[in-house]
């Protein structure tokens, strides 16, 4: 018994004196193991901070070229509210050498963050809007009938108010009339669709074809229609031949253009050798006061 107690004291004083040696150790490595991995949480921090800034630059790259492509094609382009907050940049580590990250310095990165997540969004609406924009101007433009309708500049007759050749009355002349030889090729002057092929009184045989945007081109006193209702023409084909039917006074070709079934100046509209080609720029007036008679 005696040796039993005397066992068991000597093990109480061994556990008494390893539990008061044990902080002395313990303590140290635990602070060593707290530094380490808030090293390397500053580590992980700052190159997310870095990853940051980069999107950054690029997003304001990105609204750059935004506002280009928004002003070459005239449309309007507003910056999104979150602008001014992205711009300031990213502030989010301490000074190095503190032991701690602070917990506002990974707040202010998942701020910036979320802030980012909808400048990218707003970004790709703007980019979705311009692609649209784009696409419906460039189909827009392929659908002006810009292509002359006959190979002869010469105007027997222009657009406007005139002395009727054959009535003697003043009246409205509603298209241009192009003096050609007899049989010449008529060219379709934007593509579309053939909606009237036939004899119309007054016009004699008549092309109407139906480009789109509400605009229509009328081809009047054709000698031969070359094409039918419901055929599908492109900018530049031939659709028939000059010839003298309806009221005329000879081979001619009366030309259209109507926008809501409105009559406009089809020289706002023709690429004429004689003016370098340029589309007139006065048709949008003319153009938005149609759309307005419409309405």
């Amino acid at each position: 018994m005696a040796g039993s107690a005397g066992a068991g004291a000597w093990g109480y004083a061994q556990l008494a004196q390893a539990d008061s040696v044990m902080p002395t150790h313990s303590v140290p490595q635990t602070y060593q193991v707290a530094a380490h991995d808030s090293g390397l949480l500053r580590a992980n921090l700052g190159q997310l901070a870095a990853k940051v800034g980069e999107l950054q630059a690029r997003v304001i790259e990105m609204d750059g070229v935004s506002k280009r492509v928004a002003q070459a094609a005239g449309v309007s382009y507003t910056d999104p509210e979150v602008q001014a907050s992205l711009e300031e940049g990213v502030h989010v580590l301490d000074e190095p050498g503190g032991m701690a990250v602070p917990y506002e310095s990974a707040e202010t990165l998942g701020r910036e963050l979320d802030l980012l997540e909808r400048r990218l969004a707003m970004q790709r609406d703007s980019f979705a809007m311009l692609d649209l924009v784009m696409t419906r101007r460039a189909g827009i433009e392929a659908s002006m009938p810009s292509y002359s309708p006959v190979n002869y500049p010469y105007l027997s007759s222009s657009y406007g108010w005139r002395r009727h050749p054959i009535s003697g009355r003043h009246t409205m002349h509603e298209g241009l009339d192009f003096a050609a030889p007899h049989g010449a090729p008529i060219y379709a002057a934007s593509g579309g669709v053939v909606t009237l092929s036939g004899n119309q009184p007054g016009y004699g045989k008549t092309i109407e074809i139906q480009h789109g945007h509400g605009l229509v081109t009328r081809y009047a006193h054709a000698s031969r229609l070359g094409v039918k209702v419901g055929d599908l023409v492109e900018k530049g084909q031939e659709i028939g031949k000059v010839g003298s039917t309806g009221r005329s006074t000879g081979p001619h070709l009366h030309f259209e253009v109507r926008i809501g079934g409105h009559p406009l100046d089809p020289r706002l509209f023709l690429s004429q050798p004689e003016v370098e080609k340029t589309l007139v720029a006065s048709a949008d007036d003319e153009v938005k006061n149609a759309r307005a008679q419409v309405r």
